[in-house]
């Protein structure tokens, strides 16, 4: 059976740093970063990507729908 890998993509620009993602990640891949976008915002990022399995409740959750999902098959 072949194992997912899953990435995101956060478009920092738009992410106001509400933490909803971060709360809602199973698997405990996302963050806030200590860094802010143009607006003064801390926006999520991927802290430990090889957590991620493409589970996408980060994106379904995100109000401001910044956050891409993309799933690989490895096999």
């Amino acid at each position: 059976m072949a194992k997912i890998k899953g990435t995101i993509i956060v478009d920092t620009e738009r992410c106001k740093g509400c933490g909803v993602c971060v709360a809602s990640c199973p698997f405990d891949v996302l963050r806030l970063s200590p860094y802010v976008n143009g607006k003064g915002y801390n926006y999520a990022y991927m802290e430990t990507p090889d957590n991620c399995t493409g589970c996408a409740s980060c994106a379904i959750i995100c109000p401001d729908s910044c956050i891409t999902v993309y799933r690989q098959k490895i096999e």
